[in-house]
């Protein structure tokens, strides 16, 4: 929120283009989303994402459509074309990371039982996020839904991606394990940031957003022995890009427009906070969360960030989005951050609330699922001592992947996990 505001303060709009150039600051900006999405690759944790696969499916594409419905809704109801609905629609549908793993920890939840979950939906909705910027960016170019194209795209983009993490998870971390004696921190972080930039390179070459490159990136070296170190170097640039693209959406904000559109601003406010509270509940306990690990979750979600503000500024850069809808987006990430906190306290209260007034058979079924989930933890903790490589193994059975790709990526994936 500082940065926003900082951005805003010493935008072109307050002082004006002679003390600021806009290219420069949307160059600046391009750079700092390469880097945060690539930090936020580092933080993927495929072992994470297969412990909680069902509540990080269904909790995140529950929140993801549900949300994306009221979006568009929002924009009809604005009198915005399909285009600039779909944009606003994929602003809404996503909250942001780094918030919310700031404020379970700055709230002191970060050992509950709910952040598990939290954090894999999140991970889901980071992927999913990724692959929606490609679609909305085939959509603006086009101007208009083709179901074929589209289903031709999407097809693209996973064969496509398939291919980079299967090549990704077979060479970069037996090439980092072979050089791993050689790597000193200087060279390391040389490393990372090249192979980041060249998948940025091999992304853009493939007909994908550089943003793209550097998630995928992020997430085979996040599956590497140096994982942790990798991700330990980087903070300190994650910092700095971070700083630099926050300040830059604030240095595009025109503070007239804010003044002029409030109520709009509330509106998708409230709109946010109501759509992720219902989807992310419903979405949650769909997927086996008990009632009260369901509202906690949900309750941390409401608040929209980064990927809101990149899909924003790739609507910007194509040309295609209404210039209000920025402004506006903006203002209620900030409103919804600053809100976050407060709403998270009112979890349990609400809970307890729920509870108490719910009906027998509706108390008998939040009793049920609390009972199963501890029976579920409690064989897990006495009887499954099975090792990370051996659950993957057993996940990536049943698909189409070959018998020897299978036992190359979890070759590596138990050589990630022992040297962990």
């Amino acid at each position: 929120m500082g940065y926003i505001v900082a951005g805003v303060l010493v935008g072109p709009h307050l002082f004006g283009e002679t003390l600021v150039n806009p290219d420069n600051v949307k160059q600046w900006g391009d750079i700092g989303v390469l880097f945060v999405l690539f930090c936020i690759g580092l933080e993927f944790r495929l072992k994470n994402l297969i412990n909680s696969g069902k509540v990080a499916a269904i909790g995140a594409l529950t929140i993801i459509a549900g949300m994306m419905l009221f979006g568009y809704l929002v924009g009809v109801d604005a009198h915005l074309d399909m285009v600039n609905s779909l944009f606003l629609a994929g602003m809404l549908c996503m909250s942001s990371t780094t918030i919310v793993m700031k404020a379970i920890d700055e709230a002191g939840l970060s050992k509950e039982r709910f952040v598990k979950g939290a954090t894999s939906i999140l991970i889901v909705e980071d992927v999913v996020a990724v692959v929606l910027m490609v679609l909305l960016s085939s959509i603006a170019i086009r101007h208009q839904f083709e179901g074929a194209e589209l289903a031709s795209k999407i097809l693209n983009l996973a064969i496509t991606l398939t291919a980079w993490f299967i090549s990704g998870i077979l060479i970069i971390p037996t090439l980092i394990r072979i050089l791993k004696k050689h790597l000193n921190d200087e060279t390391l972080i040389i490393l990372a940031l090249g192979l980041c930039l060249g998948m940025v390179l091999t992304a853009e070459e493939a007909g994908f957003s550089s943003a793209l490159g550097a998630f995928v990136m992020g997430s085979i070296l996040a599956e590497t022995v140096e994982a942790h170190r990798i991700e330990k170097l980087m903070t300190p640039l994650k910092n700095v890009f971070a700083a630099i693209f926050f300040i830059s959406v604030g240095m595009l904000i025109d503070p007239s427009s804010l003044a002029e559109y409030w109520y709009s601003v509330l509106w998708v406010s409230l709109v946010i906070v109501v759509g992720m509270i219902l989807f992310g509940t419903l979405g949650c306990w769909w997927g086996g969360q008990t009632m009260r690990d369901s509202m906690l979750t949900s309750f941390s979600f409401v608040q929209i960030g980064e990927f809101s503000f990149i899909i924003a500024s790739l609507g910007t850069s194509l040309g295609v989005l209404n210039p209000i809808i920025y402004p506006i987006i903006v203002a209620s990430s900030v409103v919804t951050t600053f809100l976050t906190p407060y709403i998270m306290k009112a979890a349990v209260p609400c809970y307890t609330f729920l509870y108490n007034h719910a009906s027998d058979s509706l108390r008998a079924k939040i009793d049920h699922r609390e009972r199963q989930v501890a029976e579920a933890e409690a064989a897990t903790s006495s009887g499954d001592k099975s090792s990370f490589a051996e659950k993957v193994r057993h996940a990536v059975r049943h698909t189409f992947i070959t018998k020897r790709l299978v036992n190359l990526f979890i070759k590596n994936m138990s050589a990630h996990d022992e040297n962990a």
